[in-house]
């Protein structure tokens, strides 16, 4: 993956973000929000212990994780392990698709944000 492929130094090209815009909206503005700014008590637990959806603007913690990880929660969603309720969606989402989502909610991170989640990690 490169991080200059697209427009403004990243990876994705202008037409993932419009297929993205789409598919988020079909699939996932539901629980994250039509603009992805997610639940607003995102950090809290609910009464079981369960947590809300997320804001994947950039404003969450979604950039804290690498493209495959990000691919990996979107296609196999939240096992019994983790204390969320995020769905699969590999039966209804191509790999492709997957791509064309995390472009769209990384067009909305700002630079610095952006930067931050493309730098090298060690």
């Amino acid at each position: 993956m490169s991080n200059t492929a697209g427009q403004n130094g990243r990876w994705y090209s202008a037409e993932q973000v419009s297929q993205g815009k789409k598919l988020f909206q079909q699939y996932c503005a539901e629980c994250h929000g039509a603009f992805a700014q997610g639940n607003p008590n995102w950090r809290q637990p609910t009464e079981n212990g369960r947590y809300l959806p997320p804001p994947l603007n950039g404003t969450g913690h979604a950039w804290h994780h690498p493209m495959a990880q990000l691919r990996d929660v979107i296609t196999n969603g939240r096992g019994p392990d983790v204390p969320s309720d995020m769905p699969a969606w590999g039966e209804k989402v191509n790999a492709q698709e997957v791509d064309a989502l995390i472009a769209w909610f990384q067009s909305r991170w700002p630079d610095e944000i952006y930067q931050a989640w493309s730098r090298p990690k060690h």
